[in-house]
């Protein structure tokens, strides 16, 4: 019964969430780099919260404001991303120099892996939304794209959770999470590869199926990566979700794990591959 209900809330909340995030990735500009600095700043709040746990205490106030302030540059380039971590660096420094006495290298190493992985991570997505701004036509474009990388995401983890749940005999990281299978991975690759395809040939005029295969390949291995990752961190905390932030869903880094790890590689391949 409670299974049940988690689930039932689980398709509410998604009923209600799925619509609002798919307007705003399609209106793209100021209200998508708003809904991403929400992901970005709450997720590294999460990323603190459990790390607490283990007694390691990054710096919320300097993490916080270098990841507002990376995700934002990549929206507004008003600085080079390299002077930016550098700045962050000597402020953490800093910061443990004169606030913490136990641990300061282990406190400044936890603010910079969340910093990096969360912060830096995380523009990528902003970086996507942009992708085709100088284009005068085309601007939605890069909506649409974000949508077919949220729908291949939500249904990888989807067919891998239910061909795992069904026919999962062989763990890929039990020790990290003993419910996953092999079997649900591969589900989940190939039902992620498929959406990609789809989604060209239905909101993506832009993209060709060689670009189609690529991002659905990088999410289906890189997005189900970034799940284990958030998964290892959290076991090692001994935490079940990040947060209760989003009911029946956990946290927000629980939700959007797969496409903050996955979407720098996205990014890193369009800027190298893809021809506007």
């Amino acid at each position: 019964m409670t299974k049940m209900s988690n689930l039932t809330t689980r398709i509410i909340v998604a009923l209600f969430g799925i619509p609002l995030i798919i307007i705003l990735a399609i209106v793209g500009k100021v209200p998508f780099l708003v809904f991403v600095l929400f992901i970005g700043l709450v997720s590294f709040f999460e990323f603190v919260n459990i790390l607490k746990k283990r007694k390691y205490f990054p710096n919320l106030f300097i993490g916080g404001l270098s990841v507002f302030l990376i995700i934002l540059n990549s929206y507004l380039s008003f600085i080079e991303n390299e002077f930016l971590f550098f700045i962050i660096v000597l402020l953490l420094f800093l910061a443990e120099l004169l606030i913490h006495k136990d641990s300061p290298i282990v406190n400044i190493g936890a603010s910079l892996i969340g910093i990096f992985y969360i912060g830096f991570f995380s523009s990528a997505i902003v970086s996507i939304r942009e992708f085709y701004k100088d284009t005068l036509f085309n601007y939605d474009e890069g909506g649409y794209l974000i949508v077919a990388i949220l729908a291949s995401i939500w249904i990888c983890d989807s067919a891998a959770y239910f061909v795992g749940s069904a026919f999962g005999k062989h763990k890929i990281l039990p020790h990290i999470s003993p419910n996953k299978s092999w079997e649900g991975a591969i589900a989940g690759f190939i039902f992620s590869v498929l959406t990609m395809i789809v989604a060209k040939f239905i909101i993506l005029n832009l993209v060709t199926i060689s670009n189609a295969l690529t991002i659905g390949i990088i999410i289906g291995v890189f997005g189900q990566i970034g799940d284990f990752i958030e998964s290892m961190i959290k076991r090692d905390a001994n935490v079940k979700d990040s947060s209760s932030l989003i009911p029946g869903h956990g946290g927000i880094f629980d939700r959007f794990d797969s496409l903050i790890y996955s979407a720098p590689l996205i990014y890193l391949y369009m800027h190298y591959f893809v021809q506007i």
